[in-house]
Formats: structure tokens, C-alpha cells, sequence
């Protein structure tokens, strides 16, 4: 016994103790969620996510203290024609008189007449934590709407800030409810499908609910440490309810199967752990190493995602070899009730005649020309994987601007005609500086200068009637200038300004003064930055989750062959999703179908993030794969037929595994902003192709064609010889060939 491996001592206490096992894991989850929330979320800063020159801008700007309080505006434009100068006053008389009398309102503006007369804005000062605006804003937007009412004949509307982000978090707060309201039933209903019974079925979420539970609290503990970021808790939803239910899988399919055979509940649970449960565990491991790698990005998002995904990768590991078994024990074979009739009879484990797992005919007649063929399959499929790979290498990286946010809502539908009218309040440079304080009047006078330069370049918005706006801090050190460019923020003109600033005008007005420090941030430059940043440490990343990924598997498989060929098959899993995501989202031909809008690129962080979760969830495929192709090896079968035996028998499992993934991925293609609709599109797509194509093809292929040198180790790394002749394990199939077609 106490030679058994540590996930079978595990197992089998837990299966001799379930209510102990049961409780523990209650408490431990509830101490997790209770005391996450009783320590509070540390949120990350601005200072805390400065990239590049756009985040010393960013620092220089926070160095000077400035009053920024939330600036709304009211909007007043004609619904056809000419804008009727007499009533737009009026409206605008009117909106101020009421504005002024809501709570909230610091203070109401002068109206400021677009150039070509066609729009009047009114500027609104909203009080308190800019921070917060976007909560309170309603109540303006409330008076806004009675100004609308009393003079039909003009639009008046309520835009800015406040406004926008109020429409946007209504926006997305339905999508992830609805995301996470689907998602549930979605991940229910497939795996129904795939058990045939419904507590069979139920289990596998309730251990990745309560293990997204506890992870949710111990991020929040671990926010003291590196701070969060608002996508650290829909990620942690996302790979919790990945792993946990692909962990469960392995493992309730391997108990059935076994109990198939006519083994005993105990027996069964014990060659379940000893199997799957150990696949679970290396499996998590990779994709522990995988989050990791984020870790070298040095960058506070990808850090947060990091902690966040590796706390609720080892939790549900911990899940799996520990509450598992003991709900399988307590349940024995009240697991498969109540039966679904059709689906039971699909979905029920059937053994052949030695006792092997059998699989659905399907997959001998996919693995058929990997077996017979071996060679020209895999020329044909790695040929077909690159060439979806290769539109990767045009692979262009931006952040989405205002103009890719989703125009189903009043205020960004406001924000055109905002912008139409007042191209200074689109897309603008921050130009902060910070230089001794009695340097203060020539900064100004330089910033001027510079300014006006700007103003008279086609790449920069005009100047404006009153001036430049240069800010200047209460101690004169920092002063700021805001530099308007009337395209897009995603327009390519926006970047050569943004390039012309930095590269000429700033530094030819500003590198004389004497202890001047100046950057050049904004939108624009929060978007190159980042993305020349993901360029950066993308390769410190790769080769981070490549390096410790072979030596895992290398130790775990005992075959530097089985390690190097599970790199090679990822890296061209990854690079399939990166090909794909640009075929779709860098072109327009798509839109229609999925419902976005074209930026012409991916966006900055996605590559980076979509590398590591990707390698580390195909970890958990190819593990179990494998590890049913080792475990026929060792029973005695041939190369192929092992070859044959392991995919067959873990087809059914696999398959389910990736059919959830999918299902789930899937949902957040459906929202509405073109991050997640990219990310859910990238996860699902890649998966698919790895679960089917990879794994049904190009591995069984290579293994055929590579024949015994898939075992070759160097001596240090062979396993030791047993010193005693030992029965052979109870999970190994029985050394009979599985027939190929």
C-alpha cells in the first residue's frame, strides 16, 4: 500500500472516508469564499499598469495632481437639415437651467457651436469620484430627457464619459449574465449527452462551481500580493469551468469503465486514480506551467490572469483527487440514475472481448488512413494545419477603440455625432511633461508652439477657437497638452500622428529645457505601446511554457520523443487558432455572420493569453491520450495497435471534453465586444481542431510512423528496473491486439 502512488492513497481514503472527504472539501471551499471576502479586492492602479511611454504619460499625468472631475455633455443637433441656430439656444438654455438643479452637477458650461454650425455642446461638471460617474449619471441623463421631450424638432442627447460608460456596462453586464446564464445548462446538457444519466452528469459541475468558488476567494487573498484586474474574475469562471469538468470527465469515464469490466466500486475508484488521476495531475501541472509563463510578461494584467488561473487549475486538481472519489464511492452505481433511455444506451461503457473499451465505430474508420498511411497522413494534415497557420505571420495587434465598441446604444450612436462635429473630442495625444518649476512659462510657451505646429498638419484636428489646452499643475512641474487627430483611433493616420509627435514636433519644441522629462501617451499610444510590449515578451513566454512543458512530459512519459512530438503538435495547434483568428477578424468577410465590426486587427493581449491557455488546456487531451497509448505498450501490444488502442478508448472521453470546451467558448463569441467575441472564437476553434484534427490524425500518425523511438530516453531518464517481479497494474488492458480496419 504504501507503494501505491500518492493519487491512489488519496483516493482510497477519501473512498473509505466520503463523508469526511465531503465535509473537508465544504469547509475548505467556504473558508476560501468567506475569507476572500472578508479581505477585500486589491485593485490594480494606473501607476500599476504603465506600458511603455504611454504608461510614463500616464505616471507623469497622476504626478500633477490634477482636479479631473467626470465631464458630461449635452448634444444638440438637428434630426434633418440645417440646425436652426434660435431653437438649439434655446434647448441649450433650457438643458442648462435643468442641469442645474440636479444632484451631482457641479456645474453647467457655456454652449460651444461646432464649426460648420451643425451641432451646439453643452459641457456638464459632474461631483464626486470621477471614478464612480458612470453610477450616477442617470439622473442627468433624466433631465437630458425632458429637454428632448419639450423641443421635439431638435435631438438632444446625453454623451460623454459618464454617459458611455454607464450604456456600456448595462451593455456588457447582460452579456456575461446571459454568458453565464447559458453557459450553465450548455455545459449540463452536453454532458447529459455524454453520460446518459443525470448525477453522472451534475457531477463534474458541482466540483468545477465549487472549485471557481473557492479560487474566486483565494485570488481575492492573493490580490494583496499581485493586484487584480477586472478580467481576473471572468477568467478564473472560464478555465475553472474548463478544467474542472475536463478533469471530472477523465475520471467518472475511467470509474465507469472500469465497474464495466465487473471490478468492485473501491477497485474501480482505485484504477480510476491510479489512471486518469494520475493524467489529471500532470495535465494540471502543464497547465500550471502554462499561466505561469504569464508571470514574465511583467505586466499586472497578465500577472492577475496568471494567479487567478493557476489558484483555480490547482484547486480543481485537488478537487479531482480528492472529493471525486469520494462521491463516486458514496454514490457507487446510483452515479448512472436516473438514465436518460436513448441516450444511456448510446452513451453506457461496452467492453470487447478482452475486456478493452470499445469505441464508437466512427474513430477506426478515422484512424484507418493514420494506421495504414502513416507518412503521406501526416504530410497531408501538418500541410493543411500550416496552411491555416500561415495568415499568422500578417498577424496585425491593437487595442479596440471607441469606434469597435458595439452601436446598439444611444450614448455611442450620441458619440458619432459627437465626433462628426467636434473632431478635437475624438481621438486625442496626451502630451505631459514635467520640468523644474521655473521652467514653467517656457514649457507653456513651448506646448504652444508646438500646438499650433500640430494644428497645421493635415494628421491634426484644427486648432481651437479659444486655444490649446495645456493644464498646469499647482507646483508648476507638470503641464499638459492635448493633442487632437480627427481619425479613428484605429486608423493607421492616427499612428503616423502619434509617430510624428514623438518622433519630431515634441522633441524639437521640448528637449532643450533644461530637467524637462516628457512622454506621449493616450489612446493611440496606449495601443502601439501594448502591442509592441505582447511582441516583446511573447518569445520570453513561449520559450518559458516550452522549456518547462518538455521536461515535464519528458520525466512523466520517460521519452524525450513523446515530450518533443507533444511541443511540436501544440505549437501547431496554436499557430492553426492564430491563422484562423486573423482569416476571420483582420478581414470583413465575417462580419455579417458573427455580428462585428472589422478593426483590422487582434487585439493586443489576446496572443499572448491565448498561447499559454491554449497549450495548457491541449495538455490535457494529449496526456490522457497518451497515457492510453503508454498503457497498452505496456501491456504488451505492438506500436499500432496501442496506437489504435489509446485514441479508441479515449475517443469518447476527449470528445465530450472538447464539446463542452466549445459549447462554453462558444457563448462568449456571442457577446458583444470585439475582445471576447475574438477570444470565444480563438478558445472554441482551436480546441475543436485539437480534439479532432490533432488528436484523431496528426498524432496517431506520427506515433505509427515513429514506431518504437516514441519510448527512446536517454539511460539517466529510462525508469528503473522493478527489483522484484510485480503482478502487472490492474488498469492495463489485456494484451490482445485491437483489430484495425
Amino acid at each position: 500500500m504504501g507503494n501505491r502512488p500518492v493519487t491512489v492513497r488519496m483516493a482510497r481514503w477519501s473512498a473509505e472516508h466520503p463523508w469526511r472527504a465531503i465535509a473537508l472539501w465544504a469547509v475548505f471551499v467556504a473558508v476560501c469564499f468567506v475569507g476572500g471576502n472578508a479581505a477585500g479586492l486589491n485593485e490594480a492602479t494606473s501607476g500599476d499598469q504603465a506600458i511603455g511611454e504611454a504608461g510614463r504619460a500616464s505616471l507623469i499625468v497622476d504626478a500633477g495632481d490634477f482636479d479631473d472631475p467626470a465631464v458630461d455633455n449635452v448634444l444638440i443637433t438637428s434630426r434633418g437639415g440645417t440646425l436652426d441656430q434660435a431653437a438649439a439656444k434655446a434647448a441649450a438654455d433650457d438643458a442648462a437651467a435643468r442641469l442645474r438643479t440636479v444632484a451631482g452637477v457641479a456645474g453647467v458650461g457655456q454652449p460651444v457651436s461646432a464649426r460648420d454650425g451643425s451641432a451646439l455642446l453643452l459641457p456638464i461638471t459632474m461631483s464626486g469620484d470621477p471614478e464612480t460617474a458612470s453610477e450616477r449619471v442617470q439622473p442627468l441623463r433624466d433631465a437630458t430627457a425632458t429637454v428632448q421631450a419639450a423641443h421635439p424638432q431638435l435631438r438632444v442627447e446625453q454623451v460623454g464619459g459618464p454617459s458611455i460608460g454607464q450604456a456600456l456596462d448595462d451593455t456588457l453586464g447582460k452579456d456575461f449574465k446571459r454568458a453565464e446564464l447559458l453557459s450553465l445548462p450548455v455545459t449540463l446538457a452536453i454532458l447529459i449527452i455524454a453520460f446518459g444519466a443525470l448525477i453522472a452528469a451534475s457531477v463534474p459541475v458541482l466540483l468545477a462551481l465549487s472549485s471557481v468558488a473557492a479560487a474566486m476567494g483565494l485570488s481575492t487573498l492573493a490580490s494583496h500580493l499581485v493586484p487584480a484586474t477586472d478580467t481576473t474574475a471572468p477568467v478564473i469562471l472560464l478555465i475553472g469551468m474548463a478544467v474542472g469538468v475536463d478533469y471530472s470527465l477523465f475520471y467518472i469515464r475511467r470509474e465507469r469503465e472500469e465497474r464495466a469490466k465487473g471490478r468492485s466500486g473501491l477497485d474501480a475508484v482505485e484504477i480510476a486514480a491510479e489512471t486518469s488521476g494520475h493524467a489529471v495531475v500532470v495535465s494540471g501541472f502543464a497547465v500550471i506551467i502554462s499561466m505561469a509563463g504569464l508571470l514574465l510578461a511583467g505586466d499586472v494584467v497578465f500577472s492577475s490572469l496568471a494567479i487567478g488561473s493557476i489558484l483555480v487549475v490547482a484547486v480543481a486538481v485537488t478537487g479531482s483527487l480528492t472529493v471525486l472519489p469520494a462521491l463516486l464511492a458514496r454514490l457507487g452505481r446510483w452515479v448512472d440514475r436516473p438514465r436518460v433511455p436513448l441516450l444511456w444506451r448510446l452513451t453506457a461503457p461496452r467492453t470487447g472481448r478482452h475486456g478493452e473499451p470499445r469505441a464508437p465505430r466512427l474513430w477506426p474508420a478515422v484512424l484507418r488512413p493514420a494506421l495504414r498511411a502513416p507518412v503521406a497522413t501526416l504530410i497531408i494534415s501538418v500541410g493543411l494545419l500550416l496552411a491555416l497557420a500561415a495568415p499568422a505571420l500578417g498577424m496585425k495587434l491593437k487595442f479596440p477603440g471607441m469606434e469597435d465598441l458595439p452601436r446598439t446604444t444611444s450614448a455611442m450612436q450620441a458619440y458619432d455625432r459627437l465626433t462628426a462635429a467636434f473632431p478635437s473630442a475624438g481621438t486625442n495625444h496626451v502630451v505631459a511633461v514635467r520640468a523644474p518649476a521655473d521652467q514653467a512659462d517656457r514649457v507653456r510657451a513651448a506646448l504652444t508652439e508646438l500646438s499650433a505646429r500640430a494644428a497645421g498638419d493635415p494628421l491634426f484636428a484644427p486648432a481651437e477657437a479659444d486655444g490649446p489646452k495645456i493644464e498646469v499643475s499647482a507646483d508648476r512641474r507638470v503641464s499638459v497638452l492635448d493633442v487632437a487627430t480627427p481619425y479613428a483611433s484605429r486608423d493607421d493616420r492616427s499612428v503616423q500622428s502619434l509617430e510624428k509627435l514623438r518622433g519630431d514636433l515634441v522633441p524639437a519644441e521640448l528637449r532643450d529645457i533644461p530637467g524637462i522629462e516628457y512622454a506621449v501617451g493616450g489612446g493611440v499610444a496606449d495601443s502601439e505601446d501594448y502591442a509592441q510590449h505582447v511582441r516583446d515578451k511573447l518569445p520570453l513566454v513561449m520559450g518559458f511554457v516550452l522549456v518547462l512543458t518538455f521536461l515535464v512530459m519528458a520525466f512523466t512519459f520517460r521519452s524525450v520523443v513523446i515530450a518533443a512530438s507533444s511541443i511540436a503538435l501544440n505549437l501547431l495547434s496554436a499557430g492553426a487558432a492564430y491563422g484562423l483568428l486573423v482569416l476571420v477578424f483582420q478581414g470583413e468577410w465575417a462580419q455579417g455572420l458573427l455580428g462585428f465590426t472589422s478593426m483590422g486587427a487582434i487585439v493586443s493581449w489576446l496572443p499572448l493569453f491565448l498561447f499559454v491557455v491554449l497549450f495548457g488546456l491541449s495538455m490535457d487531451y494529449h496526456v490522457f491520450v497518451v497515457s492510453r497509448i503508454r498503457e497498452g505498450v505496456r501491456a504488451g501490444m505492438s506500436n499500432r495497435d496501442a496506437v489504435s488502442y489509446g485514441i479508441t478508448s479515449s475517443a469518447g472521453v476527449v470528445t465530450s471534453a472538447a464539446i463542452v470546451m466549445v459549447g462554453v467558448f462558444s457563448i462568449f463569441a456571442t457577446l458583444s465586444t470585439i475582445d471576447m467575441k475574438q477570444l470565444g472564437i480563438g478558445l472554441a476553434a482551436a480546441i475543436l481542431l485539437d480534439a479532432t484534427i490533432i488528436r484523431g490524425v496528426v498524432l496517431p500518425a506520427l506515433m505509427t510512423m515513429l514506431g518504437d523511438a516514441n519510448w527512446w530516453a536517454p539511460r539517466f531518464l529510462r525508469p528503473r528496473p522493478a527489483t522484484a517481479p510485480t503482478d502487472p497494474p490492474a488498469s492495463a488492458p489485456d494484451p490482445v491486439p485491437v483489430p484495425v480496419p
